[in-house]
């Protein structure tokens, strides 16, 4: 048995999230159906992190186990080329120790939010950021975000739905900067909750419209109450970005 690691690309748009749902077809679905037919054997996806329903990806850390006898170059060409026409793309493949896990071994995360300042229509764009047509002040919004910056009880910025049995994380980072009509916000952090970035943003992002004070921030993650959240930004500008292992550091 071998344990390959990929590193996969994907447009969420057509995908009901990256884990396997009985509500639509998945990522992790479209790589474990190309792997069976690729191998003649069943098997499981177990990734760095875990999408909703429009989230894309750079680069997400994924490995199987598989008892086929084949290079990681071959395993990889055959993997896209099932794949198709799905937008997913296998961009590396290696074998790793049969110990290395693609979630748990895992030990930073790295997420992007696109957001596109402009009243025009997007086009080559559409589904891959987030349109507002209000001018935003990101040097407000970023002064903001460093009060998310640390440990922190983020119940506020936490899905309702959230599976983890702590609120408390870790934020590393929470960058904000501007390249002409874009907005971006850069994110790290070991693990995020549920819906964390999308909440941090969305709030972040009335700052910039300057509809919350850059304090109420800070005050709606002291409240640790999810009913001060106020906005939760959509999916579709959200990516992940890197996955950080030990060996990595």
């Amino acid at each position: 048995m071998t344990r390959f690691a990929l590193t996969l690309e994907f447009d969420g748009t057509p995908f009901v999230g990256l884990q396997r749902q009985v509500t639509g077809p998945s990522v992790q679905q479209a790589v474990e159906e190309a792997a069976e037919r690729v191998t003649g054997e069943k098997v499981t996806l177990h990734s760095a992190g875990r999408t909703d329903t429009g989230v894309h990806a750079l680069a997400m850390r994924s490995h199987f186990d598989i008892e086929k006898d084949i290079t990681p170059f071959r395993l990889m060409e055959a993997l896209n080329a099932h794949l198709r026409p799905d937008p997913i793309a296998v961009t590396h493949c290696e074998e790793v120790d049969e110990d290395w896990h693609a979630r748990f071994s895992c030990v930073g995360r790295r997420y992007v939010y696109r957001i596109v300042n402009r009243r025009a229509p997007l086009t080559l764009d559409l589904n891959r950021a987030w349109q507002v047509p209000q001018e935003l002040d990101h040097e407000a919004m970023h002064r903001a975000a460093q009060a998310l910056v640390g440990k922190h009880d983020f119940t506020t910025f936490r899905s309702v739905q959230c599976q983890a049995k702590d609120p408390v994380k870790t934020l590393d980072r929470l960058d904000v900067e501007r390249e002409g009509s874009e907005v971006r916000i850069h994110a790290a952090a070991r693990s995020f909750l549920h819906h964390q970035v999308r909440s941090m943003v969305g709030c972040l992002a009335l700052v910039g419209m300057g509809r919350w004070r850059e304090e109420r921030v800070g005050e709606a993650l002291a409240a640790r109450d999810r009913q001060q959240l106020g906005l939760n930004a959509p999916p579709h500008g959200l990516y992940f970005v890197e996955a950080i292992y030990a060996q990595d550091t």
